[in-house]
């Protein structure tokens, strides 16, 4: 099925205006991405180049630049969301479970989000058998927190022509690998239809920090120009500010200064409501009904 089948196009100012109560006009959903990089493999992305430009295995100048994430960087990010009292969704391979449980188990606690996110960080064109992939990604998430994951978050946001009609099939609700609007939409699947939740690409400290090798701040200073634009227009109808980042990377101690800046920068202004992918879903949900089709 493609796209412009499950989606069918539509201009975000031709919509029906949705609504938030209370006074509330965008919505922020800061996402914290937790991944299983499987040592026996090539590196799911890297920081130190390749000896005379060809990837090894094993790779642990790679492998432990990410390890760092989860001894000190998730902790940093984890303190400065409890500072504010904000629960990001927590997009988790779900083989972190079983290796470090340690940092699972403190964003369980903290009551944040578990978002499905494969089970190890691998492009889905790779996953021999994608439909009990992520039927074991559910399962095992399920079995950790006691709760099924309601969200799908590809890894690197990748799909295959099927990966939706698997994600359905599966019992999940949401996505978020189309990064494709502003708002929530209904996407068609052969299991009946799906909430797409604007992610985000270039906010997200992948492409900000790793890809375009910018500076300490520039991921806060692109995401405030964002989220300036984006408050600005939730005046006609709500808008989704989505934020993605990475212990190893946004938890580095020469960066997280300015994401808690970011942080503060967008709590000064009124009206903003952090919200959970499964929040955002049960919201859009009760603006705009699921279509019958």
């Amino acid at each position: 099925m493609l796209p412009r089948v499950r989606l069918p196009y539509s201009a975000i100012v031709h919509r029906p205006r949705l609504e938030l109560p209370d006074g509330g006009r965008i919505i922020v959903w800061p996402v914290v991405n937790l991944e299983e990089w499987e040592i026996t493999r090539p590196m799911a992305r890297s920081y130190s180049p390749p000896p005379m430009g060809k990837p090894q295995v094993p790779d642990f100048p790679n492998w432990a630049w990410h390890e760092y994430g989860m001894r000190v960087g998730f902790w940093r990010l984890k303190e400065a969301f409890d500072k504010r009292g904000i629960q990001p969704t927590l997009s988790i391979n779900a083989m972190v479970c079983q290796s470090t449980p340690d940092v699972p188990k403190a964003a369980l606690e903290a009551g944040w989000e578990f978002m499905a996110h494969c089970v190890v960080q691998m492009p889905m064109q790779m996953v021999e058998d994608e439909p009990a992939m992520i039927r074991e990604s559910m399962a095992m998430i399920e079995d950790f927190t006691k709760a099924r994951p309601r969200g799908w978050l590809g890894p690197g946001r990748t799909q295959t022509w099927d990966t939706l009609d698997h994600v359905r099939e599966a019992g999940f609700e949401y996505f978020g690998d189309w990064v494709l609007d502003d708002q929530p939409c209904w996407v068609r699947t052969t299991h009946g239809p799906l909430v797409s939740i604007p992610y985000s690409v270039e906010l997200n400290d992948i492409t900000v920090h790793l890809s375009q090798q910018l500076s300490s701040d520039a991921l806060m200073r692109r995401a405030v120009d964002a989220f300036d634009q984006l408050y600005a227009e939730s005046e006609k109808s709500v808008r989704v500010c989505a934020i993605g980042v990475h212990p190893y990377v946004t938890g580095a101690a020469h960066r997280i200064r300015y994401f808690e800046e970011l942080l503060d920068h967008i709590s000064r202004h009124d009206g903003v409501v952090w919200k959970t992918g499964d929040q955002i879903l049960d919201w859009f949900a009760g603006q705009v009904p699921a279509p019958q089709d």
